[in-house]
Parts: C-alpha cells; sequence; structure tokens
C-alpha cells in the first residue's frame, strides 16, 4: 500500500466531513446538551416544590393532630368537630385543597388508619411526609402506652447513625479515601462514551462505504488507487473525525459549565449535596443500589468526597487506556463494517450482514454497565479479554483498578484481531466494492474471502 495515497485519501475524508453543517451542528450543540444535563439536577430541585397547600384534618383519635404543625409548604385545619362528607362534598368551596380522616384508636393494636381525600392527586413528598407524621404520633402513644419513665429517651438513645468511610491502600500502605458510587459514575461514562463512539463512528464508515458505491463514485476512485487504500483511508479519516469531535465537546462543555458556574453560582451547578443525595433515595425507592455508600455529608464534605476519590484515580492511564481502546475497538468494527458496506449497494440490505457486528458491541455495553457490581468478576473479566467486547468492557473496569499485566494482554489480543480483522476485511472490501445488480449473501462473502 502507497502510504501517500492513504494520507490524501484521510484528508479527503477528514476535510469533507468536518466542514459539514451537520458535524459543526452536532459539535457544538452537544456541549450544551451536555452542560445542560450537569445543571439538570439542581434545577430539579428549584423546580419541584410544590406550592403551599391547605389541609383539612378530622382527627377521631386525638393523637395525630397535635404533631401535624404548619410549614412553609402546608397548613393544616382542625375540622374535627364536622362531618368529614360535609368537608369532603365542599373542598374547594372551604379553601382546602384535601381533607385529612384519621379513625379512631384502635386500643387493642395500639394503631389508626388514615385516608386522604382531595380533588386532584398531591404529590409524593406531601404525602410521604404526612404518611412519616402520622407514624410518628403512633409511635410516641405506643411508646407512652408502657408507662416507662423516660422511655422515649431510651429509644432515641437506642438509635444509632453509622457512617461509612471507605479507604483504598495503596502499595506504600497509604491510605486513600474512596466513594465507590464515583467509581460507578466514571465506569458507566467511559463505557457508555466508548460504546457509542465505536457504534456510531462504525456505521458512520459502512454508509459512506455504500453512498460512494451506490453513486457509483467508488469507480472512479478506483481506477486511482487500490481498494485496500481506499478502505483504510477512508477508517482512519473518521477516526480522526471522532477525536476531533471527542475533544471539542470536552473543552467546550467545559468551557460552559465553567462559565455558568461562576454567572449563576456553585448552588446552581452543584445543588445541597445532602439534599441531592435525599431525592437519590427518594427515587430509588429507598432500594440499596450498586455502589450506594452511607457518607455523612455534613461530616466529609460531599464535594471534598468526590474530588479526594477522582484525585486518587490514575487518570493518566485512564486517558492512554481510552485512546488505545478506542483506536483499535473503533478499527476492528470500523474494518468489518467497511466489508459490509462493500457488500450492500443500500443500508436496507446490510441490515442482515451487520447482526453479528451489533451483537458483540450491545453485550459489551451491557456488561459494562453492569461492571461496577463486580469488576472482577469472571463475565466481566472474560469481557474485558475478549476483542470484541473488551474495548467497551475493559474501560468500565478501570477505574477500579485492573493489573497493568491485563490490560497489555487485552490490548495485544485486540490489536492482533484488528489485524486479522482488517486483512480479511480488505478481501472482501476489494471484491464487493465493484459488485452490482445482486444482493450480497454470507456465502458470497465466504467466497470473496477464500479468493487470491
Amino acid at each position: 500500500m502507497n502510504l501517500r495515497t492513504i494520507g490524501i485519501i484521510i484528508n479527503r475524508e477528514y476535510m469533507t466531513r468536518v466542514k459539514k453543517k451537520s458535524f459543526l451542528l452536532i459539535t457544538f450543540l452537544s456541549p450544551i446538551l451536555f452542560a445542560a444535563l450537569c445543571m439538570l439536577p439542581a434545577l430539579i430541585m428549584l423546580g419541584v416544590k410544590e406550592d403551599s397547600k391547605s389541609l383539612a384534618v378530622v382527627d377521631n383519635s386525638g393523637i395525630v393532630m397535635p404533631v401535624l404543625t404548619d410549614s412553609d409548604a402546608v397548613r393544616f385545619v382542625d375540622v374535627s368537630a364536622q362531618p368529614v362528607d360535609s368537608v369532603k362534598a365542599k373542598l374547594s368551596e372551604l379553601g382546602y385543597d384535601a381533607v385529612l380522616q384519621i379513625s379512631e384508636l384502635d386500643q387493642e393494636n395500639k394503631t389508626v388508619s388514615a385516608e386522604l381525600f382531595s380533588e386532584k392527586p398531591l404529590g409524593i413528598e406531601l404525602t410521604e411526609n404526612l404518611n412519616n407524621r402520622i407514624e410518628s404520633a403512633v409511635e410516641d402513644y405506643r411508646i407512652a402506652s408502657y408507662g416507662i419513665e423516660g422511655l422515649a429517651d431510651i429509644m432515641e438513645d437506642v438509635k444509632v447513625d453509622i457512617s461509612l468511610k471507605s479507604y483504598t491502600l495503596g502499595k506504600d500502605g497509604e491510605e486513600k479515601i474512596s466513594e465507590s458510587g464515583v467509581y460507578m459514575l466514571v465506569s458507566m461514562i467511559l463505557g457508555i462514551i466508548i460504546y457509542m463512539f465505536i457504534a456510531m463512528f462504525g456505521s458512520m464508515v459502512m454508509s459512506s462505504v455504500i453512498e460512494e458505491k451506490a453513486s457509483r463514485v467508488v469507480e472512479v476512485l478506483i481506477s486511482s488507487v487500490k481498494a485496500t487504500e481506499l478502505m483504510f483511508g477512508k477508517i482512519i479519516g473518521i477516526a480522526l473525525v471522532a477525536l476531533t469531535q471527542f475533544f471539542l465537546w470536552i473543552v467546550l462543555t467545559l468551557a460552559i459549565v465553567g462559565v455558568v458556574g461562576a454567572v449563576a453560582g456553585p448552588s446552581l451547578m452543584g445543588g445541597d449535596p445532602q439534599a441531592m443525595m435525599e431525592m437519590a433515595q427518594d427515587m430509588s425507592g429507598g432500594m440499596a443500589m450498586p455502589g450506594d455508600v452511607n457518607v455523612d455529608v455534613a461530616e466529609m464534605g460531599g464535594a471534598s468526597v468526590i474530588l479526594s476519590t477522582l484525585g486518587n484515580m490514575n487518570f493518566g492511564q485512564i486517558i492512554l487506556c481510552f485512546l488505545l481502546f478506542f483506536v483499535f475497538g473503533y478499527m476492528l468494527y470500523a474494518s468489518l463494517f467497511a466489508a459490509i458496506g462493500s457488500a450492500v449497494e443500500n443500508e436496507g440490505d446490510s441490515s442482515q450482514l451487520q447482526l453479528p457486528l451489533t451483537i458483540p458491541i450491545m453485550l459489551g455495553f451491557f456488561i459494562a454497565i453492569y461492571a461496577f457490581n463486580a469488576p472482577e468478576s469472571p463475565i466481566v473479566f472474560w469481557g474485558s479479554m475478549i476483542p470484541f467486547t473488551s474495548p467497551i468492557v475493559m474501560l468500565a473496569r478501570l477505574p477500579f483498578g485492573v493489573p497493568t499485566w491485563e490490560i497489555v494482554l487485552s490490548l495485544v489480543l485486540l490489536v492482533l484481531t484488528f489485524a486479522a480483522c482488517a486483512w480479511l476485511s480488505a478481501k472482501i472490501y476489494k471484491v464487493g466494492i465493484l459488485m452490482f445488480g445482486k444482493k450480497s449473501t454470507w456465502k458470497d462473502l465466504w467466497k470473496w474471502l477464500k479468493q487470491k
């Protein structure tokens, strides 16, 4: 192959794409969306607060109303003397948003039942708040019913709040604070980014090959350059487009977040760590989530924990591995996509042929999504070694620490697999790029591979 010719093709592919309006639009619009996602949690916290509500309370137990104190979010009005049905019939006229009915006290079980009636559904925050207050009133009643002096203080003293502080030990015994939730987030981000780029730009190579073949432009190009030179020039050119776009996304996103943070203040960008934690717990429904660690934000400082954990990561290794696994992972799939593109005349015919390629990519993505649960488990380990899934899974494992020999072995296997697949793809490409008028099958591709 002529390297000068490949260089010309690379330059053509690169300049053609970076000058397109669609490239410029996506490049400059995406960072705005990324920055918006960074600010979205704080905006949600500011925008989802309900207006102040007025609740009528019919307390037949006599133990709940005393604990229902007014707040900025809700005002309680005791209407126990009125029939609940008459209050329900005139809610709007009386100026109430809802009526809370508490049953008579069940002396045997020492509890009450509660019902809430409203013309419009109330927010979950308000209903949970009411539920907690009623439970608190029943608990206080039960404690008082035992007649033990100081029992309430004893019960309060028994409660404990343990804050688990997680550290990793270096080779020299140095203790470094770590928060598994941060590792989980970085792992997911790396896995998603490399999956997105390999799938998106690999498909772009196939679409470009199909477009040139359908328009018969490829016949002119093949008359001047070799088919393999055209294929590799196209693959490398689009890879440079991907790296350029990724670099611009990082720079522009950081710039936008920095400017907005300086203008709007840190509260918009980060919000209150404790409030954010509570919102995450509410959204998870109280379930234990992977990587969820009970960190006392007030004591340790949410931002300091995150920054300390990030500072303990080997970002030099992560960036280097990201570039290597992206380049060779992309080259592996791009060469295969190019071979498929050369075998068909339109994208509709490519769906059957590209299915065996999309399955490993999706499999690697799903393994990467759950890699933070058990980064050393057999399925994650082998997913980071098998070349067709390793670019995605290995990147997801890196934040948790991976032995150097595993990274090197995975990379060597990926490079060797790329070399073999590129050689096979080039044989298919040379024949398929000039085949017209016939829908190719896997049997045809096998015949082309056996041609000398």
